[in-house]
């Protein structure tokens, strides 16, 4: 039977709504659509850059949690309100990603609080150990 488990992050996001902030199954890790929300005081920069920043603290954190980091996403998704916020964003997404090279789609959606200017859900395969 395949190992299943979810990893909890703390945001209250998760508890009112009712998911994880990634879910392990097998060798693989679904990350859910990350925000830039800070977990641990629910606080939000107004600054897309540094909300993408904070995304990917967040998401770095879960891919530890399952045994994983950056090196095995394999596939990233972008959410953003405004088109024109993604591009000041790309450094700070090359960083995380340039090596990797992982598959990626950007979509302009709308996000569930006004605050958030990005949102970025990975998937990630865990390496045979």
């Amino acid at each position: 039977m395949t190992e299943r488990r979810a990893i909890l992050s703390g945001s209250t996001f998760e508890e009112q709504i009712g998911y994880a902030r990634a879910v392990v199954d097998g060798d693989w890790v679904h990350v859910s659509g990350t925000t830039g929300f800070d977990y641990a005081t629910m606080t939000i920069s107004d600054d897309v850059v540094e909300q993408a920043a904070q995304c990917l603290r967040n998401i770095e954190a879960a891919l530890a949690e399952a045994g994983c980091t950056f090196a095995d996403v394999v596939r990233v998704r972008y959410l953003l309100p405004e088109r024109e916020d993604f591009e000041p964003c790309w450094p700070v997404l090359r960083r995380a990603f340039g090596e990797v090279r992982p598959a990626a789609t950007m979509l302009v959606c709308g996000l569930a609080d006004p605050r958030m200017k990005i949102e970025i859900e990975v998937y990630a395969r865990r390496a045979a150990a």
